[in-house]
């Protein structure tokens, strides 16, 4: 499968942290399978137009959550998922990423009820694709 990552140089999202975020939602989506090799370090930089540096942090990153696995000589692959956090730190994440979100979509004026009906249009988006 060919990683179609798209980097947006003006956000306020770090650079790495949209390849981290792009790659999980590939992986949830089931646009990544697990055992797909990913593009190396130097590729994807090549490819992103960034900095090697930039890339290494963000599969640094995704190795270190369990996301992806690095193979000695052979390239970076998808993992196979595991719970690596325990409950509450992965209760403290969520908690983490949803007053990102809120506090995002409160700011832009969404009220509520279209708040709830996106997140569960989403959600279940996500839950049909990841079968």
């Amino acid at each position: 499968m060919a990683l179609d990552l798209t980097i947006a140089t003006g956000s306020s999202t770090p650079i790495y942290r949209q390849v981290v975020d792009q790659v999980r939602r590939a992986v949830v989506r089931r646009e990544l399978k697990v055992g797909d090799q990913l593009p190396s370090v130097r590729v994807m930089a090549e490819r992103l137009l960034v900095n090697h540096n930039t890339i290494a942090k963000a599969y640094g990153e995704l190795v270190r959550d369990g996301d992806i696995e690095s193979r000695h000589g052979k390239g970076v692959f998808v993992a196979q998922k595991r719970s690596i956090y325990t409950r509450a730190e992965r209760s403290r994440r969520l908690d983490d990423a949803l007053e990102t979100f809120l506090g995002e979509a409160i700011a832009l004026g969404i009220d509520t009820d279209e708040i709830l009906q996106s997140v569960t249009k989403k959600l279940s988006n996500f839950t049909s694709q990841s079968g």
